[in-house]
């Protein structure tokens, strides 16, 4: 039986500390060592000959390819479920070179309305142009995202789930309709992980994450990546190299690091975060509750369906004006202010006055960011301590 044959018979955490770990390292080292440099050097014109001529695969030149790069591409395609992977120093890297490499003048894309900020609007106002269309659909409403296809479109993007109302598509559904289009479909499963959902076994074309995320999980680098098959990820890298967002040596040591102890923490924080949002839909302070595995989600059926897991993020409307929402951050103790999630420290952020500081209140209701919207993402800390911080937070926020 081959290496790659036993791997295959390891669980989820195994590999995620073996897979594309080659197995005698340079000085026997467990981890995977950092490659620290800009260039590789041919041996002679024999050498030169083989990469060029001969195809023979190796390293050349850093923009192209690292070892320890490699590695993490590897390590992050087998946990997707997918043929091959590119890194970027960046999700968002990740998604507008992706989309970039898709489209040329004069195409359609569709996209929901539930999406990151960032990404709509370079979807919105980058691509124009360059003479690439792009439609706005509400989210869910799969009426209305089929009659948005065109004869031009060549795909269909979206988040699942959903930042910040982590709302979930139906993966079937989409690709059904994709197909009877012939248009292809990205995801960015960011928020679901490969460990709570992996889109491409739903027949999802690519898929896109912010490393930055739960896959590093410590709240210590930038990186992104796409994921998918072979022979459409091979443009993407293509045009990866010439655009150069790559990742650095360093920070896919980190990465690696991190993807050791990735499904360990996520079991762990769907498991806090349940309990939280359990906690958080019972509290006389809080008017209504965003998880996809409470019962009171509207997309509730397609999450226990699709995925494995809730992950970390809770969304929660609080009661009261923007007044009672300041107070009530500045009331937190343990749990810090700031705009991520994924990592081992519980973080709380505010919408209304972080991501859209710099839109109007009207603009930002127009999109369902409230003054009282909170999101948070919960950490490795103890569930009870999580709770125990939310609640002394609202009660003083009253006085």
């Amino acid at each position: 039986m081959s290496t790659d044959d036993k791997k295959d018979r390891l669980g989820m955490s195994s590999r995620a500390i073996h897979a594309g770990e080659p197995r005698n390292q340079y000085a026997d080292a467990i981890t995977t060592p950092i490659f620290q440099t800009s260039t590789f050097v041919f041996k002679n014109s024999k050498d030169i000959e083989d990469y060029t001529k001969n195809k023979k695969e190796r390293f050349e030149y850093g923009r192209y390819g690292n070892p320890t790069e490699l590695i993490a591409q590897k390590r992050l395609a087998d946990l997707e479920g997918a043929e091959d992977c590119v890194v970027f120093s960046s999700g968002m890297m990740a998604i507008t070179t992706t989309i970039l490499s898709l489209v040329r003048t004069g195409d359609h894309i569709v996209i929901t309305d539930d999406s990151y900020k960032k990404t709509l609007e370079f979807c919105k106002s980058y691509l124009k142009r360059f003479g690439i269309e792009c439609t706005i659909v509400p989210f869910g409403d799969y009426d209305m995202l089929e009659a948005a296809i065109k004869e031009n479109t060549r795909f269909i993007f979206s988040e699942s789930p959903t930042n910040p109302y982590l709302n979930v598509f139906d993966l079937p559904l989409l690709k059904e309709i994709a197909d009877r289009h012939g248009v292809m479909t990205l995801i960015d499963s960011t928020i679901a992980t490969p460990i709570n959902q992996r889109p491409l076994e739903f027949g999802i074309d690519l898929v896109t994450h912010s490393a930055t995320k739960y896959l590093s999980g410590h709240n210590d680098i930038l990186a992104g990546a796409v994921l998918g098959r072979s022979d459409l990820i091979a443009p993407i890298r293509s045009l990866h190299k010439s655009m150069g967002g790559l990742i650095d040596p360093h920070c896919c040591y980190l990465l690696l690091r991190g993807l050791k102890t990735f499904p360990m923490r996520v079991e762990k924080q769907n498991a806090t975060a349940l309990k939280v949002a359990r906690f958080l839909e019972g509290h006389p302070d809080v008017e209504r509750v965003y998880y996809p595995f409470l019962e009171s989600h509207q997309h509730y059926s397609i999450a226990r369906e699709q995925m494995k897991g809730g992950g970390c993020v809770v969304t929660f409307v609080m009661k009261g004006e923007l007044a009672d929402a300041n107070r009530f951050m500045d009331c937190l103790e343990m749990i810090l202010i700031g705009p991520s999630f994924g990592g081992a420290e519980t973080l709380i952020t505010h919408p209304a006055t972080v991501s859209y500081y710099d839109y109007t209140r009207e603009e930002r209701y127009e999109l369902g960011v409230i003054d009282t919207l909170f999101r948070l993402a919960v950490g490795l800390e103890e569930v009870d301590d999580i709770i125990t911080d939310l609640d002394q937070a609202f009660k003083r926020a009253k006085k």
